[in-house]
């Protein structure tokens, strides 16, 4: 009976255990099929959350975190393949610390297993990092990785890069169904690259086009150059979002590229700097008209010369017109680290270099019609004055000094002598003044220089110093005569600034057989036992060019200084 009891027992419990073993099979299959459920709509939530987003920057680094997320990954990063495709030319991480970046130091270039991935686009789940055979290890302070789950992302049939996934939660591989999610989630993240770069690349359109119109305005409305080359350099690092543009113009009689204007950071280092045309790729570009993009050579743009602190990475380099017309060099650079420039940037920045070079032209056009403008009306105004005013004065003259042989009063001969020596000086100032008015205000001849002188003499004198010439001085006295001249004015007056207390000065200098100087002021006259340096200065200048130097009282006060030398 024992037996039979213990039998039907066991028959009891035997169909009970066979259906605990069913619900917990089942209740397994639900937890899995939950487990898809929220993974799925994980991956819905991520396709979704990167769409969103028109921003490229901010659209990658949403896929390589929700690509972490969702396949629980310490680690993560989007690698961008560069042009050419051998190699990465962007590197986003998740999980790693700026500290830990910074350790690093530059992200990878595609060796290893990141360049298996590029040369070979297809999926690959590593159980062992270090055990592959095209493993090449780590740099210092790089976080431990073993497992490993990389995934293509491609664009139009184009591979754009990679997403690296290391770590999973738990210490476990990486599955199938991870590399299913995460090739679904680079599907879409294809879709996404595209959306983003199509509209990246029409707002840098919408902003080379603004750009453009503004520089053409700037110029054409009469804003000077120096303002213009500024405001090209800020929007062509604009255009580009680089971190740093520069504009540097030929300047052909020194061999250089002179740095007219830089944009971004540290350009205050930058401006002004010249570059010789035998020493940096930008000259090359000048000579050639060719573009150059360099993906680490951002120093190779402003040559050997550039500041040392300067952090340079990639740079792209364009002409700033073509052939005869070329201007110089418009560089847009980002730091170490940035992304490399692309062939997009450049199919931009070339038509607005283009663009900015045309717009200077035009404007250099117009100022020199402006030029030419004014300096027929002065030729105008100097012939009237010429055929007119001097002749009517001259005939003045003429007929007092017929007055004065006629008239027997000594007191009336001596006054109309008197208007005949004034006529004679205010011919000589007219005289002078149409010569002023014939010269070229941009000529650095040696008229120019003397009233250039005279207009910054004034400045310590607290007024402006009467100014005659007579005589052809731009083309009678020779270039070493005249610079002795300047410096010899310019020391006089430098002493009357600074001792004579004048309140006027007159300088007069005339051109016949002799060159003769005259500095004359109505000041305190020259102290006796005072410091005589600068006279004997000037007297060494007279006697080195075989003329002469006195200095004498004025008929008024003050002192009168006399500087001869013939004219060679």
């Amino acid at each position: 009976m024992g037996v039979r009891a213990d039998e039907g027992h066991a028959r009891l419990i035997l169909p009970q255990l066979r259906l605990d073993d069913l619900l917990t099979e089942l209740q397994a299959r639900l937890d899995t099929v939950l487990g898809t459920r929220d993974r799925v709509h994980a991956l819905l939530e991520a396709v979704v959350s990167i769409g969103s987003d028109l921003d490229l920057e901010t659209a990658l680094r949403r896929i390589i975190e929700a690509a972490s997320a969702l396949v629980d990954a310490r680690y993560g990063a989007l690698g961008v393949i560069g042009e050419g495709g051998g190699h990465l030319a962007q590197f986003i991480t998740v999980g790693v610390s700026e500290e830990e970046i910074e350790a690093i130091g530059h992200w990878p270039h595609g060796h290893g297993i990141l360049g298996l991935l590029i040369k070979e686009p297809h999926s690959l789940r590593l159980p062992d990092l270090s055990a592959h055979p095209e493993s090449s290890g780590f740099p210092a302070h790089h976080p431990p990785m073993r497992r490993f789950l990389g995934v293509p992302i491609r664009v139009r049939e184009e591979v754009f890069g990679n997403l690296y996934l290391t770590e999973k939660a738990g210490g476990g591989e990486f599955d199938e169904e991870d590399e299913a999610i995460v090739t679904a989630l680079a599907t879409a993240a294809g879709v996404a690259i595209e959306n983003a770069r199509l509209y990246q690349e029409a707002r840098r359109r919408e902003r080379w086009l603004q750009a453009s119109a503004e520089v053409s305005n700037a110029l054409l409305s009469g804003t000077a150059p120096e303002e213009v080359v500024g405001l090209i350099a800020r929007r062509a690092r604009e255009i580009c979002d680089a971190d740093l543009a520069m504009v540097s113009l030929a300047d052909e009689a020194s061999e250089e590229l002179v740095v007219a204007a830089a944009d971004g950071g540290h350009a205050e280092a930058l401006h002004g700097l010249r570059i010789p045309l035998g020493d940096a790729m930008a000259a090359r570009v000048y000579r050639e008209g060719t573009a150059l993009l360099l993906e680490d050579g951002g120093r190779a743009a402003v040559g050997p010369h550039a500041p040392p602190e300067l952090s340079f990475g990639p740079s792209l380099m364009v002409a700033l017109g073509s052939g005869r017309s070329a201007r110089g060099v418009l560089a847009v650079v980002n730091h170490s680290g940035r992304p490399a420039f692309n062939d997009a940037t450049l199919r931009l920045l070339e038509p607005f270099a283009a663009q900015a070079a045309v717009a200077l032209e035009l404007a250099e056009r117009r100022r020199d019609a402006e030029r030419i403008v004014v300096l027929e009306d002065r030729e105008r105004i100097a012939k009237d004055l010429h055929d007119t005013v001097i002749q009517r004065l001259f005939a003045t003259a003429m007929t007092l000094m017929s007055a004065i042989k006629i008239t027997q009063k000594t007191e009336v001969a001596r006054r109309v002598q008197g208007a005949v020596d004034d006529l004679d000086d205010t011919i000589r100032q007219v005289r002078s003044t149409i010569f002023a008015l014939q010269a070229d205000p941009a000529d650095h001849g040696l008229r120019s220089r003397i009233h250039a002188i005279a207009d910054t003499a004034a400045e310590t004198l607290g007024f402006a110093p009467s100014v005659r010439l007579d005589g052809l001085l731009d083309t009678a006295v020779d270039p070493e005569t005249g610079e002795q001249l300047l410096a010899v004015l310019q020391e006089a007056l430098s002493n009357v600034a600074r001792h004579a207390q004048a309140r006027a000065v007159n300088i007069t200098i005339d051109v016949r057989d002799e060159l003769i100087l005259r500095v004359e002021d109505d000041g305190i006259g020259i102290p006796p036992g005072g410091r005589r340096s600068g006279l004997r200065n000037m007297a060494n200048r007279a006697e080195a060019l075989g003329g002469s130097f006195i200095t004498r009282g004025g008929a008024q006060g003050g002192t009168v200084l006399l500087w001869c030398v013939p004219v060679r």
